[in-house]
């Protein structure tokens, strides 16, 4: 590991980055027209003090994790994030290299500026890749699955647990545009091996997701009407709109809710108690935000 050069690469990016393009305000005290220690620290979700451990060189061995996450927060395209890796002395694990997990630039400068509304960006397999803390708090975090589990397609047909986001009556709509977005993403793949085993491996294991794949119904999910079901909110109703990247490999949905409707009302709830239990029988509090099924 080579913490001298990877120090120096973290510094030259952190002064690359302006302040106004991660969504904070520059500030009439900052001495340098780039991010602080402690802004990339917060943004990739450290403590400022070991973030400065690895930018000084001390000895400090960031995971992969770590890596990925101030990959994200330094806004670095796909070579210089497969660099930080091979500084750090960690392989570049296969879905890093790739355009899926890897935030594209321009839906990423678009989610920093909707602090008002859930936003996450998601890949056309539905598997989400990063969310504002309003996704957050109203979805709960995403798990942290990888392969064919990491769809949130996928553990539709196969885990029940999966559709508890929505309300019962609406999980055959729902099933009918999973699976026309599904053949929509399979033909703008074009012969994609792992596209072509998620769908043959849920003709197997779903009689469901066979049914509607024999439909032949094609349609991309641009935008919907949604009816999420929160643990404390009760059910929200919301306009959920899909943002396509150029090569349409990943998508930043946001909710909105129209003004004055009970919908708007609990979105503004939301950003007051953001992941707090509202539930009337006191429970501990939890130390991070619930893990929920995520939302496409």
């Amino acid at each position: 590991m080579n913490l001298t050069e990877l120090a120096a690469f973290l510094k030259s990016r952190r002064d690359r980055v302006r302040p106004a393009d991660v969504g904070l305000r520059p500030g009439s005290r900052r001495r340098v027209p780039g991010l602080r220690r402690e802004e990339v620290a917060q943004l990739a979700g450290l403590s400022a003090d070991y973030y400065t451990e690895i930018e000084r060189g001390r000895g400090a061995q960031p995971s992969a994790q770590t890596l990925a996450a101030l990959a994200r927060a330094l806004r670095l395209d796909r070579d210089e994030r497969d660099h930080l890796f091979h500084l750090a002395d960690r392989p570049v694990p296969p879905s890093a290299r790739g355009p899926e997990t890897h935030v594209q630039p321009a839906l990423l400068a678009l989610l920093d500026r909707l602090t008002t509304t859930p936003a996450l960006v998601i890949t056309d397999l539905h598997e989400t890749v990063t969310q504002n803390a309003l996704a957050t708090a109203l979805l709960g975090e995403p798990p942290r699955l990888r392969g064919p589990e990491a769809s949130l397609v996928h553990r539709w047909f196969t885990d029940p647990a999966a559709r508890a986001i929505y309300p019962a009556e609406d999980h055959p709509y729902h099933s009918q545009r999973f699976v026309a977005d599904l053949r929509a993403v399979a033909a703008r793949r074009g012969d994609d091996p792992g596209v072509a085993r998620m769908v043959a491996a849920l003709r197997r294991r779903s009689p469901e997701f066979a049914a509607l794949w024999e439909t032949g119904d094609v349609a991309l999910r641009r935008s919907d009407r949604k009816r999420i079901v929160h643990p404390s909110l009760g059910v929200v109703e919301l306009d959920c709109h899909n943002m396509f990247s150029e090569d349409g490999r990943q998508r930043l949905l946001f909710f909105t809710a129209p003004p004055g409707s009970a919908a708007a009302g609990q979105l503004e709830l939301l950003s007051v108690v953001g992941t707090q239990d509202l539930s009337p029988t006191p429970r501990p509090a939890p130390a991070r935000a619930p893990r929920r099924p995520g939302v496409s």
